[in-house]
């Protein structure tokens, strides 16, 4: 039944889940509760009405599982990135054992030059647990790379549900809206953080303009 959850899920994504997929799917729901944040600093907090309307974070460097993919949709690229570091994360890498889940995972875009719809190419990012920053394990899957990512600082937004490239790009529109005209941040990449996994509907993610060095 949960097997055929997450089928039909992929499916909305454009994307046919291998058989191969049930053992981490299980496991990944066994370990639901379990999962560890990515370490961050909030620098400042700017809302309205008591609610946040978004926040400036620092985030250190650490070391990071990437997959790279340009598909021709954004959600099938990032659907086949997850299914990649979730065999990775449930047993296919050199220690052989469920390494742990952190979150947020980030979704690196980037827009073209008229700012009109996104490039193909994402770059899906796992964050290694605090015990394995040190000493990554080694994924047997060539395209999965471990990369120490320089500290970063952002400004983040949440919202709810599906992430598309409709989505994304509506999301860019009105947080620039929200913060009107300034240079402190890129307008070409972006970043999309998911904080929970593509089964549940209403989920959480957050839009991350990032502030230039």
């Amino acid at each position: 039944r949960l097997f055929a959850h997450w089928e039909a899920v992929a499916s909305t994504h454009r994307v046919s889940l291998p058989r191969d997929m049930a053992g981490p799917i299980v496991q990944m729901t066994r370990h639901n509760q379990a999962r560890e944040p990515v370490p961050y600093v909030t620098l400042s907090q700017h809302g309205k009405c008591e609610e946040a309307a978004y926040e400036e974070r620092w985030y250190p460097a650490g070391k990071w599982a990437c997959v790279t993919k340009g598909e021709p949709m954004y959600e099938q690229s990032i659907s086949m990135s997850f299914m990649k570091l979730m065999r990775y994360i449930c047993k296919e890498n050199s220690v052989g054992c469920y390494l742990g889940m952190t979150i947020p995972v980030l979704n690196e875009i980037h827009l073209t030059k008229e700012g009109t719809e996104l490039e193909r190419e994402v770059i899906t990012a796992y964050y290694l647990p605090g015990e394995f920053q040190q000493n990554p394990p080694v994924p047997t899957d060539p395209e999965i790379h471990i990369t120490e990512r320089a500290p970063l600082q952002v400004i983040t937004r949440v919202f709810y549900g599906m992430t598309t490239e409709e989505t994304i790009l509506r999301e860019i529109s009105l947080f620039w809206e929200l913060l009107g005209s300034t240079d402190t941040v890129l307008r070409e990449t972006y970043i999309v953080a998911a904080y929970e996994n593509p089964s549940i509907p209403q989920r959480r993610n957050e839009i991350w303009f990032i502030c230039r060095a």
